[in-house]
């Protein structure tokens, strides 16, 4: 009886302590709210910060708004047509309906710079006391990248794509390009400028899927890339240098900065879409007022501020499933839409035609396979020799799609059941004609799509078998997902803050940023903390782009693989 009676008084102790550190940390959080709001009216008066559109460089700004400028979370309001934050950093589903993830953004350890600083400060909601910069580089270390089937035959053949490929010319041509002024580039075509066996190289099939180019697109876009990237180049046959989430971008990155941004209470409006923007007349920019589509508008206050999502590449996507294809698209891009109004009322703010009206040169389209069980991946394990989440990209390369797939560690999904497994491929050429469905790919059925892939690997015997394990394939067609390669003039893309403005910026794959190559995280990060330090007037430095292109080492490398 005296036993149960002191274990009943440690649980009692043990539950009062364990409530107590709970009332602590509560009014931990409230003194802090305090100080917050004490320091943000004596600073900032009743300033309200309003960020158009929902991404991760629109809540990367609300972040470095909270950490840097010690601006109230409460006035800041996050705008976003869609009914879900996340922008392109998505990732969504069931185990009974299937997964799906429109894409994957690739991450980089040596080149995300304001990235991993950023993140470093959002804690994990996976792993206490540590940040999701840790999470996520703890995780890749624990699962490097080491492709070992990069580029398959049409006759399942795995290619040495260790070799690059190259002739003279080709080098000559590369080496021309890495010397060129980018000012010389405005409007030029990768393909204006190297010839025809250039985009017959192991390099190309591998540097086109990796980073999404095509041949028409911008040449200077792929000069960054080559500058930026060049510690990419050697590795390229193995995306060794490719640094992947513990679970997909919306469950490892947009989940853990919203929890950050809701515990400052961040205010978030879902299913709103801004139409237009009023400015004051006269030669500065100043935003007055913000127009909704359902006609409602907010006047802003003097010292109000703006920060506006100018374009977005996964804009007017559209999805399908096991039996039916991604619709065509019959909307206007709603962030396009926004910057094509804007645009026209003062000089400055750069021009979206050149990288919004192309869809038949800026679509790819995206398939998410969910199975029952493990079988395919093992199959897929097999032939490739990848375990799941250690292979990157396995392209093939004689696909009249060229299609591509990555299979990451499961689970990829946090609600995904142990029974469950996924894997994401893509195909550039969504007007071509499959090789085994005679069909346009984007006109193609998730199980269409699913059936040309298993024929491509040889499979096709055993499809009745391989079908009974699929929950579903779900394609997305995303019409505008390569606008930020489209060919095009420096001055088409607007700088982060225009000149001239007193309290407006815009963030996206669509401003220049000097150096800095577009269609990443960084990027938007990048944007982001230039908005708010500019906006904002904050002494902290913005990290520099790296210039691994002018590390000796890295170049003699780089010269070595132009040899391989």
């Amino acid at each position: 009886m005296k036993k149960r009676q002191l274990g009943l008084a440690a649980a009692s102790l043990l539950g009062a302590a364990f409530f107590a550190k709970k009332l602590a940390a509560e009014k931990k959080e409230v003194k802090e709210a305090k100080i917050e709001e004490e320091i943000n009216s004596r600073y900032y008066g009743d300033k309200q910060v309003y960020l158009i559109g929902g991404g991760i460089a629109a809540l990367s700004a609300a972040a470095y708004l909270i950490r840097d400028a010690n601006f109230s979370g409460k006035n800041i309001h996050v705008i976003e047509g869609l009914d879900i934050l996340g922008g392109s950093n998505d990732g969504i589903g069931t185990n009974e309906k299937g997964f799906v993830t429109r894409g994957g953004r690739m991450l980089n350890e040596e080149t995300y710079e304001n990235f991993w600083e950023l993140f470093d400060s959002i804690p994990s909601i996976d792993w206490p006391n540590h940040s999701v910069t840790e999470e996520i580089l703890n995780f890749d270390h624990l699962h490097p990248t080491h492709a070992q089937a990069r580029l398959v035959t049409s006759n399942q053949q795995i290619l040495d794509a260790h070799t690059m490929g190259f002739t003279h010319e080709d080098r000559l041509a590369m080496t021309k390009l890495l010397a060129a002024s980018e000012e010389s580039l405005d409007d030029c075509t990768i393909e204006d400028w190297f010839g025809p066996h250039f985009f017959e190289t192991n390099f190309w099939y591998m540097w086109q899927t990796t980073f999404a180019f095509q041949k028409w697109s911008s040449l200077f876009e792929f000069r960054r890339y080559m500058n930026r990237m060049i510690l990419e180049f050697s590795r390229i046959d193995t995306l060794a240098g490719v640094t992947r989430t513990p679970l997909n971008q919306y469950d490892s990155v947009i989940m853990p900065l919203k929890a950050f941004l809701e515990k400052h209470r961040v205010d978030f409006t879902l299913n709103e879409t801004v139409v237009d923007l009023s400015f004051a007349p006269g030669d500065e920019l100043t935003v007055t007022a913000l127009t909704f589509e359902n006609g409602e508008t907010i006047e802003l206050a003097k010292d109000d501020v703006v920060i506006m999502t100018n374009g977005t590449m996964t804009d007017s996507s559209t999805q399908g499933d096991w039996s039916h294809p991604a619709p065509a698209v019959i909307e206007e891009a709603r962030s396009a839409r926004l910057w094509r109004t804007i645009a026209k009322k003062g000089t400055g703010l750069g021009d979206p035609e050149p990288f919004f009206g192309h869809e038949n040169e800026t679509n790819w389209e995206s398939f998410t396979v969910t199975c029952s069980g493990d079988s395919l991946l093992k199959r897929i394990e097999e032939f490739s020799g990848n375990i799941p989440g250690s292979g990157a990209l396995m392209t093939l390369k004689d696909s009249s799609w060229l299609l591509s797939t990555v299979v990451a560690a499961q689970p990829h999904f946090r609600n995904q059941d142990p029974d469950t497994t996924i894997f994401w491929g893509y195909g550039i050429y969504t007007d071509k004609v499959g090789d085994y469905v005679r069909k346009p790919l984007r006109d193609c059925t998730g199980e269409e799509i699913l059936y040309e892939w298993i024929c491509q690997m040889g499979w096709q015997e055993d499809w009745e078998e391989i079908s009974q394990d699929i929950v579903n394939v779900i394609p997305v067609y995303m019409p505008y997902i390569d606008a930020q390669f489209q060919p095009h003039r420096l001055a088409d893309r607007p700088p982060v803050v225009p000149e001239n403005s007193t309290n407006f910026a815009m963030v996206s794959q669509f401003v220049e940023i000097p150096k800095d190559m577009v269609f990443t995280e960084e990027y938007s990060v990048r944007a982001a903390r230039i908005a708010v330090y500019t906006l904002f007037d904050i002494d902290k430095e913005i990290l520099p782009v790296t210039s691994y292109n002018r590390d000796a080492k890295v170049l003699a490398q780089a010269v070595r693989t132009m040899f391989r």
